[in-house]
């Protein structure tokens, strides 16, 4: 481990916060819980980020204050908590504003696209293996390699948002001119602690060390072959504004034939009620280490009324649970063409324009087929708005070619809308997606 006086070679912030990590450590059972499971399945990660050689994704650091809040209460554990986010965020704009700082953060968005995807395809077919079990012994593996594919899918989708917030935060503060920041240190290192999975059965979350974990894929924040990863359970990293894009008629602009966004619904006490009891929940779960409970209560959320979400969000983040959040607006990601389009209007009106970018922006990685069949159905029903609000996302997310592909199975009618959502993207996408459409035989 890193001596005094290398320690105090590290630039301020990155020193308070492996101090402050120390800290932590010497103050929770080393040899149990998630600390234990640190030390017992990657020692040279929980090395690197004690001595500042790399700073560890934001959940594995509520992993230890979990552990904190089981010696000492939650109470203490809350205040330490919100000096950890202080620290670790200072920490972390250490490493992206040195030089190679934005590098690393794409490659590492990189990795963890991968591994989103990778547990998307394993969610897939441990779904369809389940229903093929024959027995209980085969179901119930089944079962349990599900819930750690999803909870992998949770925790990349969820350090993803967190890494695009440090990118958005380096491109609103980066000078124009020359690089920022000290000497970088190294954000090469292939580890950073990741706790692992703890089966769930009866709503209860069993000790990884109590049971040897087959190896899997993980959502692992730094690259390190899949094949080396325990199974994983943390509460994944805070979800944080993404980028704002921007452009013609993106998430609800209209051109003046297009009917406008409809206005955010007022809420009744019902829905604020049931707004409260579902929080309340999530709490109540979530304290208890019952996160598949959790996660039924958040996919039912996601198929309320659109207008709801935006109080849901304003609840969430209150309560301290924004990756609650960052999983409820994956889980709408997933509603049909229409209703997907509705919660983004909703979470536009209310203000929230980068949830409700993020939340279309992720329900259109569909085949291109789908796509095309979505925009002429809500075309057919004169839902013609939401039909180019879906069409604008995914033209503005997928390759050129894929936004060909969208309008190849109604060409008449897709063929103009794909170019026009194109053309409000920029001049270089529209030739780009008019040369697609020319290689797929269909003039621009």
């Amino acid at each position: 481990m890193t001596d005094a006086k290398d320690t105090r070679q590290l630039p301020l912030p990155t020193r308070e916060f492996a101090n402050f990590l120390r800290g932590l450590v010497t103050r929770v059972d080393q040899g149990a819980g998630w600390c234990g499971v640190f030390w017992q399945r990657d020692p040279e990660g929980m090395r690197a980020c004690l001595d500042g050689r790399e700073v560890p994704p934001w959940d594995v650091v509520e992993a230890l204050l979990q552990d904190l809040a089981a010696l000492h209460g939650t109470e203490r554990a809350d205040r330490e908590g919100a000096t950890a986010r202080t620290l670790h965020r200072a920490s972390a704009r250490v490493y992206d504003v040195a030089p190679g700082g934005r590098e690393a953060l794409v490659d590492r968005i990189d990795v963890m696209t991968r591994e989103q995807r990778y547990a998307t395809e394993r969610q897939r077919d441990l779904g369809r293996r389940l229903d093929a079990a024959t027995t209980y012994e085969q179901a119930e593996s089944a079962r349990l390699d599900l819930a750690w594919a999803r909870d992998d899918h949770d925790r990349a989708t969820a350090r993803i948002a967190e890494l695009h917030d440090r990118l958005a935060d380096l491109s609103r503060e980066e000078a124009p001119s020359g690089a920022r920041g000290t000497a970088r240190p190294a954000t090469t290192h292939p580890h950073s602690p990741t706790p692992p999975h703890p089966g769930e059965r009866d709503g209860e979350a069993k000790p990884a060390k109590d049971k040897k974990r087959r190896p899997r894929g993980s959502a692992r924040f730094a690259g390190l072959a899949v094949e080396d990863q325990p199974a994983q359970d943390a509460p994944p990293p805070a979800r944080a504004p993404v980028t704002v894009a921007t452009g013609a008629r993106f998430a609800g602009a209209q051109d003046d034939d297009t009917p406008a966004a409809p206005a955010a619904s007022p809420l009744g006490t019902a829905d604020r009620e049931e707004v409260t009891a579902a929080v309340e929940t999530l709490l109540r779960l979530r304290a208890a280490a019952r996160s598949g409970e959790a996660h039924i209560i958040l996919v039912e959320a996601a198929h309320w009324p659109a207008a709801r979400l935006p109080l849901l969000a304003a609840e969430l983040h209150r309560a301290g649970l924004d990756a609650d959040w960052a999983t409820l607006l994956w889980e709408a990601a997933s509603l049909p063409p229409a209703r997907l389009v509705d919660a983004a209007d909703a979470l536009t009106a209310a203000g929230r324009v980068a949830d409700g970018q993020q939340v279309l922006r992720q329900g259109v990685g569909r085949p291109a087929e789908l796509i095309g069949d979505a925009v002429a159905d809500l075309d057919a029903e004169g839902r013609r708005r939401e039909a180019r609000v879906l069409l604008d996302a995914y033209v503005r997310t997928r390759t050129p070619e894929e936004a060909a592909r969208s309008a190849l199975r109604e060409p008449g009618l897709l063929v103009p809308l794909v170019l026009d959502a194109a053309r409000a993207v920029s001049d270089d996408r529209y030739r780009d997606v008019a040369h697609a459409l020319r290689v797929a035989g269909h003039a621009a």
